[in-house]
């Protein structure tokens, strides 16, 4: 069973993409903030993160650039959720090796979609 990271201070985002992801046969842990993100990921290692990018204390991009940063962490892959109009830089993406950004709102159907693509590249 993949074990994903679901990280938004909006604890219904968390709650409605953890029962989506849950239903479709992942593990699911939380976070509501990058600092809890980074610690829980180097402890659990997960199979991909969905993370917010505002958050307060540590921003998703700064989280991410960590886990890079970190060994053990440095290849998951990350999907970033960002709020309408706001955008990350495409070189920022690049050199984080962010998966996807997708724009709030979304559905939980375009999250678990994305997520199946980072985490089950398709057989060549």
């Amino acid at each position: 069973m993949k074990k994903i990271l679901v990280v938004d201070d909006e604890i219904h985002i968390v709650q409605v993409v953890a029962i989506k992801l849950r239903n479709n046969g992942f593990e699911v842990i939380t976070a509501d903030n990058g600092q809890s993100a980074y610690n829980l990921a180097v402890a659990e290692c997960p199979d991909a993160i969905i993370t917010d990018l505002q958050m307060p204390g540590i921003t998703g991009l700064e989280m991410v650039e960590k886990l890079r940063n970190t060994e053990s962490t440095a290849d998951i892959p990350v999907i970033m959720l960002t709020a309408r109009g706001l955008s990350i830089d495409t070189q920022e993406i690049d050199k984080l090796s962010i998966v996807a950004c997708l724009s709030k709102p979304f559905s939980p159907r375009e999250v678990l979609e994305t997520l199946k693509v980072a985490v089950e590249p398709l057989a060549v």
